[in-house]
């Protein structure tokens, strides 16, 4: 009886949705937003973001310590909402995109955050041509299947801050910050299986 009762619940914990074996997600650019705000000569702390984002976490629900997470961002995708804005941005004076037309994030380590849902993801962030050591710290808002696609599917929230002059991006500072904040959220899902 007890077996049973044990299996019961082992088949019962299966079916629900949990999400034990590790799993590559793939991000959802629709639903995958990279913000960053400044604060500009101590009057305003405006938000730009970027576009064009391609990623996957490697997610295992059993070792946090045994994911990862990889994104690339299209630079030349950024958008302040102000047309001539964008252009400079995307200038020498800042990303200078022609040269360098990616930004990308490598993990090099996940652990366990101060909350069950929380973690801390150290790795190597390269912006501009330059690569510097990070780490975001992010929340695990939910690893269940998709409503609608009914595939698994993780959420993830993220924010870390950086100083642009060390990515060779200091024009204007101190007037414009050098401090920067940067907001990560993302949907991931399990790709779709296809038939042979």
């Amino acid at each position: 009886m007890f077996k049973k009762s044990l299996l019961a619940v082992a088949l019962a914990f299966a079916s629900s949705g949990a999400f034990a074996a590790a799993e590559t997600y793939v991000m959802d650019n629709h639903h995958t937003q990279v913000e960053f705000s400044w604060n500009h000569f101590g009057f305003s702390n405006p938000v730009a973001n970027f576009d064009n984002i391609e990623g996957s976490i490697n997610y295992d629900a059993d070792d946090i310590t045994k994911s990862s997470v990889e994104v690339t961002i299209a630079t030349s995708s950024i958008n302040s909402h102000v047309k001539d804005f964008n252009e400079h941005l995307a200038s020498a004076d800042f990303f200078d995109v022609a040269k360098y037309p990616s930004s990308t994030f490598k993990s090099t380590s996940v652990k366990k955050g101060a909350a069950d849902n929380k973690l801390l993801v150290s790795g190597d962030l390269t912006i501009h041509g330059v690569t510097k050591p990070v780490t975001i710290d992010a929340t695990l808002n939910r690893a269940a299947p998709h409503p609608m696609s009914k595939q698994p599917t993780v959420g993830f929230d993220g924010v870390l801050f950086i100083k642009r002059s060390d990515f060779g991006i200091g024009k204007y500072v101190p007037n414009v910050s050098d401090e920067v904040r940067i907001r990560i959220t993302t949907e991931a899902s399990v790709a779709k299986q296809t038939g042979s």
